[in-house]
C-alpha cells in the first residue's frame, strides 16, 4: 500500500507555502533519577520511518546516542542549543519547553 495522501479535506493540504507542520515543535530537557539528562523532541508529524532517519541524521551531527519512544525523538546529554539551530534549518518552528 502506498503512503501517499489520496484525498484530504483540507482546501490547504499539499500548496506550496504551506507549513510542514500546524504547531511548533516542542523541544524540552529534563534528567532521570540517575542523573542524566535527555532533550526530547516533541509533536512532529511525520511518518515513523522517515522519523527513525531523521534521529539517526540528527544523532550523526550531534555525536550523540538517542532513540524514539513512543513517537518522541530522545537524545543522550543535552543539545537543545544544536537541535533548535539544525531543526530551523530543516524548517520547523521550535518551542523550547523549560
Amino acid at each position: 500500500m502506498s503512503d501517499k495522501i489520496v484525498y484530504s479535506s483540507d482546501h490547504q493540504w499539499g500548496k506550496p507555502g504551506t507549513p510542514r507542520q500546524p504547531e511548533p515543535v516542542r523541544l524540552s530537557f529534563g534528567r532521570n533519577a540517575k542523573g542524566s539528562g535527555v532533550t526530547r523532541v516533541e509533536r512532529l508529524i511525520m511518518h515513523p520511518t522517515i522519523k527513525d532517519q531523521l534521529l539517526a541524521q540528527l544523532k550523526k551531527r550531534l555525536g550523540c546516542g538517542g532513540a524514539v519512544k513512543e513517537g518522541v525523538l530522545e537524545f543522550q546529554g543535552d543539545h537543545r542549543d544544536k537541535l533548535e539551530k539544525e531543526l530551523h534549518t530543516l524548517g520547523y518552528k521550535v518551542r523550547r519547553i523549560g
